[in-house]
């Protein structure tokens, strides 16, 4: 595979409309947790980093609290910025894990998404530790798809695999361990909360979440052949049109030393 398409700044960029649309939302209730959690108020500053188009911002947005996002990629800025434009305390900024730049102890929260797995962990490390306000918390939160719970999850998965790219090498499955994401907080203690979420979708949104995904082709021939094979994956398991993506929604906290 050309390195342009492992790039994980630029392996996006064709598919930022889709992610908006189409990706799972997060539910209002990981603020409540984490109000319980890290003592979350409205009147704390968040950094949203590897931001993409705003998905996890949404929800701290409508906690009250400002978000700064922090998203390296052209198109899932202009994405973001257009999803989120009704909130006034939303700002997006170009930067990385790695180099935010954003100020020394600037933020009470750093926050991310799916994005983790894009990141450097040692160098982003550093960086969260350098911005956040001693006390300040990093939290970490994507949704787990589960593969196994139904028959159309199982079939569903099979067709990931059969037509995906690179899905073993850079699903945040196999990437963000829970073992690696200890050692990201370690020496601090690393807690975690785990929520159930769903995604009840009609066939555009099955087509458009599996080509959301970076690993699935977006033209060429095992493209074509997934896209033949999908209606078919659908009718026979949808119910009332729809078919459910059952996730589970995990939530990792803690302090950086800095």
């Amino acid at each position: 595979m050309p390195n342009s398409l492992r790039d994980p700044v630029t392996r996006f960029s064709d598919r930022a409309d889709d992610y908006a649309k189409y990706r799972p939302h997060y539910s209002p209730d990981v603020a409540h947790a984490l109000k319980g959690a890290c003592g979350l108020q409205p009147e704390h500053l968040i950094a949203d980093v590897g931001c993409g188009p705003g998905l996890l911002a949404e929800i701290f947005l409508d906690n009250g609290n400002r978000v700064i996002g922090v998203e390296p990629n052209r198109e899932m800025r202009l994405a973001g910025e257009q999803y989120l434009a009704s909130h006034p305390g939303f700002s997006m900024i170009d930067g990385s894990a790695e180099a935010t730049n954003l100020p020394d102890e600037s933020v009470d929260f750093v926050v991310a998404g799916q994005a983790f797995h894009w990141f450097d962990p040692p160098k982003a490390r550093v960086e969260f530790a350098r911005i956040l306000k001693s006390g300040g918390w990093t939290v970490l939160v994507w949704h787990d798809r589960d593969v196994e719970s139904t028959p159309f999850l199982r079939a569903y998965e099979a067709l990931v695999r059969q037509y995906a790219s690179d899905y073993e090498q850079v699903s945040h499955k196999w990437v963000a361990t829970y073992d690696a994401l200890q050692h990201f907080f370690a020496p601090n203690e690393m807690k975690s909360i785990k929520q159930h979420n769903q995604q009840r979708v009609d066939f555009d949104g099955l087509r458009g979440r599996l080509l959301s995904s970076s690993y699935i082709p977006k033209s060429g021939e095992r493209h074509d052949a997934m896209m033949k094979a999908l209606p078919e994956l659908f009718s026979r398991h949808a119910v009332d049109e729809h078919v459910t993506l059952e996730y589970d929604t995990k939530i990792y906290y803690g302090h950086l030393d800095k």
